[in-house]
């Protein structure tokens, strides 16, 4: 039984491989540890869970710390920003459906409307959210909007002023006035690449991870290889590291800028990922969401047979909808609920 048990585990786990259909995207960047991000996530098939780091955007040793966005020390590292490989390709990060138990893995997005219409992206799923649509991809671009969570005005001194509006971030270039750290990002979304989209819709299909995301990322699911991407995805020294201008960073001003990022165009903000809770967030903090087919996170090790059943049914029914899916071309409204920064309750 304890065998049968583990293939219906890895059955559930396979539903997010093949996938492909059409949807759309959005922007984000609160500043939250990301859901993806909580150490032993194995049930859920994560090898290695997505880095994090502190107030003053230096690496963690350890994912065990609390979300800034709840009062902890853990926040999104700047170099999870998108960056611009070539003209027609962009590598980047995302927030993905709560209802999916897509962690970690790759996306190539292919761009269907707006000026940007057959470039493609290729992002890591290290977030999810609840308001996120089995078809959406929130994408992570510093000055993207908060949304719900706002952990930036803790990590980075964040206003309004130059930040924008908690869903969409700013309607004009403000990026030579964020933190050196985040410039490169949110430069990702006005420059050559991204021309200021709005929230295109796009084809998808999921790929293996190119090394030059996992490696920023940490984050791999269990079995899967990650491959050499194109060796211009993480150029050195960036073009769009600012020189001392810009919002001090946090209290020390240590952040170092995005080594990998391209200065290419900014990210984008669509709805907001809350940021990542803890399992042991108190009552006032958002509920933990896994990124499995429930909302209240699981594990499916011990889950009862019947149940476990019913999940991989359910789990495979939406899989079916997603590859089918033709219908998603119109743009989601902003709506900002996304639980990516809630964390698993493992």
């Amino acid at each position: 039984m304890s065998n049968f048990r583990y293939l219906a585990i890895a059955a559930l786990i396979a539903a997010v491989a093949a996938e492909s259909g059409t949807g759309t995207t959005t922007r984000y960047w609160d500043c939250c540890k990301p859901s993806c991000a909580w150490n032993d996530l194995s049930s859920l098939g994560i090898e290695s869970s997505v880095k994090t780091c502190d107030v003053n955007d230096q690496p963690l040793s350890t994912n065990d710390d609390q979300s800034g966005c709840n009062g902890g020390n853990a926040y999104m590292c700047s170099d999870q920003s998108p960056w611009q490989v070539n003209d027609n390709l962009a590598y980047g990060f995302a927030a993905v459906s709560a209802a999916s138990s897509a962690c970690c893995q790759c996306y190539e997005l292919t761009f269907t409307s707006t000026a940007i219409a057959g470039k493609k992206m290729v992002v890591q799923a290290t977030n999810t959210g609840s308001d996120v649509s089995s078809t959406q991809f929130d994408l992570a671009m510093p000055g993207g909007g908060f949304g719900i969570f706002d952990g930036c005005s803790t990590e980075w001194n964040a206003t309004s002023d130059v930040w924008g509006q908690q869903y969409g971030g700013p309607s004009t270039d403000t990026c030579g006035q964020f933190p050196c750290a985040l410039q490169p990002g949110c430069g990702f979304r006005w420059g050559s690449f991204f021309q200021g989209a709005d929230n295109p819709t796009v084809s998808y299909q999921t790929v293996a991870c190119p090394t030059e995301i996992t490696d920023k990322s940490g984050c791999t699911r269990t079995g899967d290889t990650p491959t050499a991407g194109i060796a211009a995805a993480a150029p050195a020294s960036p073009t769009g590291v600012c020189s001392g201008s810009g919002s001090p960073a946090p209290s020390s001003s240590t952040a170092a800028p995005v080594a990998s990022s391209s200065s290419t165009a900014a990210p984008v903000a669509s709805s907001s990922s809350q940021a990542g809770s803890s399992p042991s967030a108190s009552a006032s903090s958002p509920a933990p969401v896994s990124p499995s087919a429930s909302a209240s996170s699981t594990d499916l090790a011990s889950m009862p047979l019947s149940s476990l059943v019913s999940t991989i049914s359910s789990a495979s029914s939406t899989a079916a909808a997603q590859a089918s899916s033709t219908t998603s071309s119109a743009e989601p409204e902003e709506t900002g609920d996304d639980e990516c920064d809630a964390g698993l309750d493992l």
